[in-house]
């Protein structure tokens, strides 16, 4: 559960000493589909997952996201809690539901359009209009971690448990010797000092230390930049694979880039975590779906750029590959002849739209232009999404 701003505000008038002023209310609640999705933008794994609308969208997603998959698991969306053991107007128990992969469009019809009735939800209940299908993991140990604002210390405050699955107030009955506090100075951030006393407080069986010192660090970054106001998972868990990396963000920390794997089929390349999560954005908007978060940085090599092409088409789900660069320390002409060289050498199968702006840029677009290579140039982000979204249907 993710609450915060997220650029939606409301506003109120108060009186303070005699004078009117406007202050901010947050209001916004997200659901799990869309806290799983911004996860994933940071770096946060998250099981692979997509919501859907209609029985159709179940049939397509199975298609496309989980055609080797044997089980699903099928979650009603609302903003309510207790969706497990909620129960449904038409009969149908249960807001989740483990099952059989030719099982799932008849159980997501059955909740689609429906009324689902949990503890939080009051008897009216509330109508699902989303269910979010994902990967069956198994997992091997359940624990409780969340980020809140805390008055008593005047800022962020990490909460978390080795014990999880339930309510933080029935944790804390239960186990409150287990119950694990770290405040974070708002100024300083999180330091790894503050990130390891979670993670040694959560004490994982079986997940790295380091990585998961990691991923403490990148849920607050999370909190933090979205402007939440609560962060909470329940269970944050560990699975039996102990598969805590992709191998494409091994081997893109080998090169000093940043990569992120998604579940979309347009490989982005970019520079800059700002410019990548704009792209990604106008990239659904035309109706496509990222398959990566690609960056590069301010200062990549033409070797690194060959290496990014190499991991953005190892990935088999990728159909089309959108480069946006905007040249300040980057320079146009070097990502270019990179893009150039990376096409001779991994013998680039799906098209590849490039957007060039900033220093250099005449020089690298005349590189492009020059290279006799099938590159499909664009003028802006709006026009490189639209190009790489009609892209895939060549491909």
């Amino acid at each position: 559960m993710v609450r915060g701003l997220l650029n939606k505000l409301a506003t109120k008038s108060i009186n303070v000493a005699g004078k009117w002023q406007q202050q901010q209310l947050r209001r916004l609640n997200i659901h799990e589909y869309q806290g799983a999705e911004l996860m994933g933008k940071y770096g946060i794994n998250v099981p692979k997952g997509v919501a859907v609308s209609s029985v159709e969208e179940v049939r397509k997603a199975i298609q496309t996201t989980f055609p080797n998959e044997k089980e699903l698991v099928v979650k009603s969306q609302i903003l309510a809690g207790g969706r497990g053991l909620g129960k449904f107007t038409n009969g149908l128990q249960g807001g989740v539901h483990i099952v059989k992969i030719d099982q799932a469009e008849e159980i997501a019809g059955k909740m689609l359009g429906q009324t689902l009735v949990t503890k939080q939800t009051g008897p009216q209940g509330k109508v699902v209009s989303k269910v979010y299908l994902c990967e069956k993991v198994s997992l091997v140990n359940e624990m409780y971690f969340a980020i809140t604002l805390d008055r008593t210390t005047a800022g962020p405050l990490i909460i978390a448990c080795r014990e999880g699955g339930t309510s933080i107030e029935d944790l804390a009955e239960k186990f409150p010797d287990m119950i694990i506090k770290v405040p974070i100075d708002v100024f300083k951030g999180i330091t790894d000092e503050d990130a390891a006393k979670v993670v040694d407080g959560l004490a994982p069986k079986v997940a790295d230390r380091d990585a998961s010192i990691e991923q403490v660090k990148k849920l607050y970054n999370l909190f933090r930049e979205s402007d939440c106001t609560q962060l909470e998972i329940n269970p944050i868990a560990e699975t039996s694979d102990n598969k805590l990396e992709d191998p494409r963000e091994v081997a893109a920390a080998k090169a000093d880039l940043n990569y992120i794997g998604l579940d979309g089929e347009i490989g982005c390349m970019v520079n800059g975590a700002g410019l990548a999560m704009a792209t990604m954005d106008i990239i659904k908007l035309h109706g496509g779906t990222p398959a990566n978060f690609l960056d590069v940085g301010g200062n990549a090599s033409e070797g690194q750029v060959v290496e990014a092409f190499k991991i953005l088409t190892s990935d088999e789900k990728v159909k089309a590959i959108l480069v946006n660069i905007f040249g300040g320390i980057m320079k146009c002409d070097v990502i270019a002849s990179g893009i150039v060289n990376a096409a001779k050498h991994v013998s680039l199968k799906v098209p590849v739209v490039v957007r060039l702006e900033g220093t250099n840029v005449d020089q690298g677009k005349r590189i492009l232009k020059e290279s006799g290579m099938a590159l499909i140039t664009a003028e802006d982000l709006d026009d490189a999404a639209e190009k790489a979204v009609k892209a895939l249907g060549s491909s």
